[in-house]
């Protein structure tokens, strides 16, 4: 009798362990309700982040924002305020022959524009 018992019990401790609970991917109802993106929506997503590059021209150092050139800091700030993508971030791309004070300017200046975070990219050549 008891090592019937016995083996009850371990073909129920079998069953146990061996049983899966999940259901097949197939009969799991979608929860996702994929919307159409909106034309305004997908637009807006594909916004370029804003990219100092900071270079040396001459004897003068200069910041570069797109086709920008600009080489005064209040110029900067007045140009990347108006950017609206700010969470995205900024990029300070930095040539190897730029003064340190050039370098703080341009991430200062994107940190008081209210860019949530700002990168600085140290390179040898930028476009």
């Amino acid at each position: 009798m008891t090592s019937m018992i016995d083996v009850v019990f371990l073909l129920l401790i079998f069953f146990l362990v061996t049983t899966t609970f999940v259901k097949a991917e197939r009969q799991l109802r979608p929860m996702i309700q994929v919307q159409e993106e909106t034309q305004e929506s997908s637009q807006q997503g594909f916004l370029e982040p804003a990219v100092v590059y900071v270079k040396r021209r001459g004897t003068q150092s200069i910041f570069k924002l797109g086709g920008r050139e600009i080489t005064a800091y209040d110029e900067l700030l007045e140009v990347l305020q108006v950017f609206e993508n700010k969470e995205d971030g900024s990029f300070v791309v930095v040539d190897d022959q730029v003064p340190f004070d050039m370098t703080a300017a341009a991430i200062q200046a994107c940190r008081e524009a209210g860019f949530t975070s700002v990168s600085y990219v140290p390179a040898n050549e930028s476009p």
